[in-house]
């Protein structure tokens, strides 16, 4: 699974911010990921406020990897004014305390994941490779009731993979989804592949077909 970030590593450096008030446990984030990234980047913030004031100096962040529990605000509201800034970051929620009502919030508000403290490493590190590479990861003890068909947890499209389909869907190309959005032609061709998989298309005609198909149907 771990094999699945090279498309990043390829690109060079990896940036990634860690959003959490405490220290050791940036420090802590901050030494799985240089065992995972070579070439990495790291930022800090310990508040929300401070992470959010990053993102205009940084537009090139790969990931944000944010604490839902910070001294300033809660995780979701950091995602909201992220997502207003910047639309295509990729977030993964961080959270001591884990509900499905909180993952459900999480995804609605744009995180691509969710990941308990209680996990391990490898946990963190599955689910950075998923998300950096357009997926949507759940933490281990939720996936039966996905996998079940629970409507709750009916894994959706993501936000960033719904403004790709978007763009497919008024025709434009990858290089222009890119440029609109403001992140690598590789991100949006990660994106693209998600949202083949999620229609079950074998290219870019039959998911904006079905696309099209599920909001006719849905409107009806």
């Amino acid at each position: 699974m771990l094999s699945t970030s090279y498309s990043l590593e390829a690109q060079g450096v990896v940036k990634i911010l860690i959003v959490d008030d405490h220290a050791l446990v940036r420090e802590g984030l901050g030494q799985v990921l240089s065992g995972m990234y070579p070439r990495l980047q790291l930022l800090h913030a310990g508040t929300g406020a401070a992470a959010i004031d990053m993102l205009l100096p940084h537009r090139d962040i790969d990931l944000v990897l944010l604490d839902y529990h910070l001294p300033d605000m809660n995780g979701l509201e950091v995602l909201r004014q992220m997502g207003r800034i910047q639309p295509a970051l990729v977030v993964l929620m961080i959270s001591g305390s884990t509900t499905l009502q909180l993952i459900q919030l999480a995804l609605k508000n744009g995180a691509a994941g969710f990941v308990t403290k209680t996990g391990n490493t490898d946990d963190l590190l599955e689910a950075i490779s998923q998300v950096l590479n357009g997926e949507i990861y759940l933490p281990q003890e939720l996936r039966p009731l996905a996998a079940a068909g629970k409507a709750a947890l009916a894994l959706p499209l993501s936000p960033k993979q719904e403004m790709v389909l978007r763009g497919l869907m008024q025709g434009h190309t990858n290089r222009e989804i890119a440029t609109a959005l403001e992140v690598s032609e590789e991100t949006i061709k990660t994106h693209v592949s998600a949202i083949l998989r999620y229609f079950h298309a074998d290219n870019r005609t039959q998911a904006v077909r079905a696309a099209a198909n599920y909001a006719f149907n849905a409107s009806h």
